[in-house]
């Protein structure tokens, strides 16, 4: 049975198959509400893996931090929170690396089906399953499953009515299929209100005291010139916890609201986030701006400017040069004075007196051209 399918642009910048993944991360962390805590699971198939995008991948989530990771490339399911692997032992992360291979092959088996209902016999195709749960502030308890098709909605289950609800009329064919195969539906509503709460009780208790903590954010700003003749400031703030930030920039005490370039908010790998805010400013204007930033972890806002490398005068840098020369000329006449002393005449080639005596000179002279420090931290990686 064919039929035309959703429409796709793959020359925009969220086609690439882990921006899409992204995406998917991003619109859940929308839905859950504030004072909830949420066990989400993000899983995303591809019919044509590349360079660093594997066939199929799953990332877990407890509330916003990535707790473990599973890949068709090295088919096993990993801890990605240092206390999911203080707490849980080989057994556990077998068991869930058993349930990472069927999903694998479930996943891709709906991917290949689908295709065939769209007629898609080539090209590349991704399918992505969201499945999770989330207990509120009131301490009820609500489940999701979602499917998608290409970046487009599939198929969801309605956990107001515990049914299927299909997003078009190809997906109607799954829901026929899927709400016919009995058992298998009972195990998935099993999964999603029994099973997932299960866990995300269980790693809430493990996780208290990291999901309760709060760091502050190292802040700098960075300054580059552009082609137009303009430059650009540039706000990092980095290694913060929990997720809410706020990043402005102002000149002269009025805040650039719509002058600012932001980016989203990004996890910097080890537990934290990061993200940074530019702003362009005319040559020379530099003193009038100042980047300022809240955060839960600072006892108050925090404002930083941009402070220009340090450049010694001419009048220093001849003093330095003067008092190195100075130096190096006091430690060879010394030298002199004490092989005078002893008699001595300076060692030949090969004599071991002479190579000591060269090795202490060069090394000297290495440290004395040891490059300073730099002024500022060196941006990390693109920031969020």
């Amino acid at each position: 049975m064919g039929a035309s399918g959703p429409k796709r642009n793959t020359s925009s910048p969220w086609y690439h198959p882990l921006r899409l993944l992204l995406l998917l991360l991003l619109l859940w962390d929308v839905v859950v509400g504030t004072g909830s805590h949420s066990l989400q699971f993000f899983s995303f198939g591809v019919s044509e893996p590349g360079p660093r995008v594997p066939e199929y991948i799953v990332f877990g989530y407890l509330d916003d931090q990535l707790i473990a990771r599973y890949d068709s490339e090295k088919r096993r399911v990993e801890a990605r929170a240092k206390w999911m692997e203080e707490k849980e032992g080989p057994k556990f992360w077998d068991s869930q690396t058993l349930r990472g291979l069927s999903w694998q092959s479930r996943v891709m088996k709906y991917l290949n089906t689908i295709m065939g209902y769209y007629n898609h016999s080539g090209g590349s195709h991704t399918f992505q399953h969201v499945v999770g749960c989330e207990i509120r502030g009131d301490g009820s308890t609500r489940g999701v499953r979602q499917y998608a098709y290409d970046g487009q909605d599939y198929i969801f289950y309605d956990t107001e009515t515990r049914t299927w609800a299909a997003a078009n009329p190809v997906a109607k064919i799954t829901k026929r299929l899927w709400e016919a195969d009995t058992a298998h539906e009972a195990q998935r509503k099993f999964d999603l209100e029994h099973e997932c709460v299960y866990f995300l009780q269980k790693f809430l208790k493990y996780a208290t005291k990291h999901l309760g903590r709060k760091v502050p954010p190292s802040v700098w700003v960075t300054h580059q010139k552009t082609p137009g003749g303009e430059s650009t400031l540039k706000c990092w703030a980095h290694g913060f916890y929990p997720r809410d930030i706020r990043l402005s920039w102002w000149r002269d005490g009025q805040e650039l609201t719509q002058e600012t370039e932001h980016v989203e908010i990004r996890p910097g790998g080890d537990g934290t986030y990061q993200c940074w805010g530019a702003v362009g400013i005319p040559p020379g204007e530099e003193h009038r701006y100042t980047c300022r930033v809240e955060h839960q972890g600072l006892e108050r806002p925090l404002t930083v400017i941009w402070e220009p490398p340090f450049e010694p005068s001419p009048f220093i840098a001849g003093a330095v040069a003067v008092l190195t020369l100075s130096i190096v000329a006091a430690v060879t006449w010394m030298r002199r004075k004490r092989r005078r002393r002893r008699g001595t005449r300076p060692a030949a080639s090969g004599d071991p007196v002479g190579e000591d005596e060269g090795h202490e000179r060069g090394a000297f002279l290495e440290m004395s051209a040891a490059p300073a420090p730099p002024t500022q931290p060196t941006p990390g990686p693109p920031a969020c």
